[in-house]
């Protein structure tokens, strides 16, 4: 069977990024730009780490995708939680989260995110609302309608974020969590991180359905499809879902298009896909995009530009530092917080 490769979008030229007014103020992509920079030197660094087996077990890279965490922080509110799935280091950041405590956990150690028990897969922030990355593949779509539930329950306006990769959509939890948050109009908003490749495995290998906004059309879910390489165009429909979740009007389903520029993980040769088909993808970079877009603006000087850059380094560097520099957990802590304890007057009194 012939397949297709995924399409990039069409590239933004210097020209026209700043052609007329910008969508966005000059604070909101010089955001956008620092952090989408910081994940990806984070996620250049990891790779090269793993790879001098620094830390092990299993790794899978954000490269690429950063303009789909960039454009969803700067739409949702403080109170919104944030659930995904095993490529999780990208969210973790976008949110805020403290890049030495995260790489301390890919090393392992006590002072990581998770207590270095979870490493690459299983990043936790409970101060930043992030429920966590999860290594089953589909489990967080029906645990993130769960928060959406609790939510809702407690009378709040705040909204649940759930990511999934294209390859998760093809879990029948999906279907049923989908059915149950339009029924109960939860809160939620579903993203599929659509980069093309479940594993290695195109989405026409897997599936009769190659426009993944369509599956929520049988529960009369609104849906939509995203270019992923533009934060913009994500903010811009995250506020929108996040308005009708907000009002009370249910769930929404984004199919966000983006890319990976590395393989699925670290094993990954990426024999499936051509050098063409990569080369255009990275022509339409978000990260290029957001510093043309500052540039032609001339909101930074070019050594304002440079100390961003200086600044990313210095706090990769210190995370390695504070990684290589902290305890691994006492041989005791594996029978450590696999309960809780109780919270109830009735279950104590047996």
């Amino acid at each position: 069977m012939a397949v297709k490769a995924p399409k990039a979008p069409e590239k933004t030229t210097k020209k026209s990024a700043s052609a007329g007014k910008p969508k966005f103020s000059k604070e909101t992509y010089v955001k956008w730009y620092k952090d989408m920079l910081l994940i990806r030197k984070f996620e250049e660094k990891t790779g090269q780490l793993y790879i001098q087996q620094k830390f092990g077990g299993f790794c899978h890279l954000y490269i690429g995708q950063e303009a789909v965490v960039a454009g969803t922080a700067s739409a949702c509110r403080p109170g919104d939680k944030h659930m995904t799935a095993y490529r999780d280091h990208g969210h973790a950041l976008a949110l805020g989260s403290d890049p030495r405590v995260l790489m301390a956990e890919l090393y392992g150690r006590t002072t990581g995110c998770s207590k270095g028990k979870g490493g690459s897969m299983h990043f936790f922030d409970k101060d930043k609302n992030f429920m966590g990355g999860h290594g089953i593949v589909g489990a967080q779509i029906a645990m993130g309608a769960g928060v959406a539930f609790a939510e809702k329950y407690k009378g709040t306006d705040n909204v649940s974020f759930v990511s999934m990769g294209d390859g998760a959509t093809r879990q029948g939890a999906l279907h049923e969590t989908f059915n149950m948050a339009m029924l109960w109009k939860l809160p939620v908003i579903f993203i599929i991180e659509n980069n093309g490749y479940a594993m290695g495995t195109s989405i026409e290998r897997t599936s009769t359905v190659l426009d993944l906004s369509k599956i929520g059309a049988s529960y009369e879910m609104p849906s939509r499809s995203v270019n992923g390489m533009s934060p913009e165009s994500v903010h811009e429909a995250i506020e929108e879902a996040c308005e009708r979740a907000r009002r009370g009007d249910g769930p929404t389903l984004l199919d966000i298009r983006t890319y990976r520029y590395k393989g699925h993980s670290m094993s990954d040769p990426m024999k499936y896909r051509t050098k063409e088909e990569l080369s255009d993808w990275m022509a339409v970079d978000p990260i290029d995009h957001c510093l043309n877009v500052i540039t032609e603006n001339k909101w930074l000087k070019k050594s304002e530009i440079e100390d961003i850059s200086v600044w990313v380094k210095k706090e990769v560097d210190e995370s390695i530092e504070f990684a290589e520099n902290s305890p691994f957990p006492e041989a005791s802590e594996l029978y450590e917080d696999v309960y809780a304890e109780p919270n109830y007057p009735f279950i104590k009194e047996y």
